[in-house]
């Protein structure tokens, strides 16, 4: 981990208590459903989406709809609330890769929110010949694991320190997947600290900045389009962000 990783310190109390704004942007989804239909279609290769901290698939129904009417086949993870890495956690998500690539006969896409996101890099680290890309919603991967305001109640859940690698699953959390990967993080997110969700840009991978709060980016409408989009891509043609246009008022720069 660097120093610069080291040194970060969770969002403020202020942000925090603006996480209720999620409420709202789950309004702004369904009020902004007219246009994200006008979001690329996939081409039906399977996706699974993986909830966050203390969450379920209840979380992420919003998006794993809107992704299904856009063509996928899509899926929860199956394992009730998301209490961090118990025993038996890790088998299952791998067995359900696998379960779902033999199933449809192609590499799967995996979309994994804050907690969910880490777990999404983890298992294309395993299994990247299964895996054709991966998105991270929110996920704190690349700062220290108490950079965010929610690891004591991850201690509480899982009973691990917030700290404890599994060396078995993937190796380093902030070591890149070998498959396209596209890192949606906001400078608002009131739970984890921003610039531990952003990745390290490469030729398959990016970063895409957008103006939400943690607890609605599973379904913040600027979130949802910029899945749908990556995940309309072709196999083997991954290609970053276009921000041209119409998405650099929608899209800030994340390099700014």
């Amino acid at each position: 981990m660097s120093a610069t990783a080291q040194t970060l310190r969770p969002p403020s109390r202020t942000l925090m208590f603006l996480e209720g704004r999620a409420i709202h942007e789950l309004g702004a989804f369904i009020g902004a459903l007219p246009l994200l239909s006008l979001a690329p279609r996939g081409d039906g290769h399977p996706v699974l989406v993986l909830p966050g901290l203390v969450a379920s698939d209840t979380s992420t129904r919003p998006l794993r709809s809107f992704l299904k009417n856009r063509g996928y086949a899509v899926s929860g993870w199956r394992q009730g609330r998301n209490l961090g890495l118990r025993d038996g956690v890790q088998r299952a998500m791998v067995d359900l890769v696998r379960e779902l690539t033999d199933a449809e006969g192609r590499k799967i896409s995996l979309v994994g929110w804050s907690l969910g996101g880490v777990y999404a890099r983890q298992l294309a680290k395993m299994m990247p010949d299964r895996v054709r890309s991966v998105i991270t919603l929110g996920s704190p991967f690349a700062g220290h694991p108490k950079a965010t305001n929610a690891w004591r109640v991850y201690e509480m859940a899982s009973g691990r320190r917030a700290d404890e690698e599994d060396s078995r699953f993937g190796g380093s959390l902030s070591t890149t997947p070998p498959v396209p990967t596209t890192a949606i993080f906001s400078r608002t997110d009131g739970i984890c600290a921003w610039q531990g969700c952003m990745e390290k840009p490469s030729a398959l991978s990016e970063n895409i900045e957008v103006e939400s709060s943690h607890c609605g980016m599973g379904h913040h409408p600027a979130v949802v389009y910029a899945v749908a989009d990556r995940l309309a891509q072709p196999e083997g043609k991954w290609a970053p962000f276009d921000r041209s246009g119409w998405r650099s008022i929608v899209y800030p720069d994340p390099n700014r």
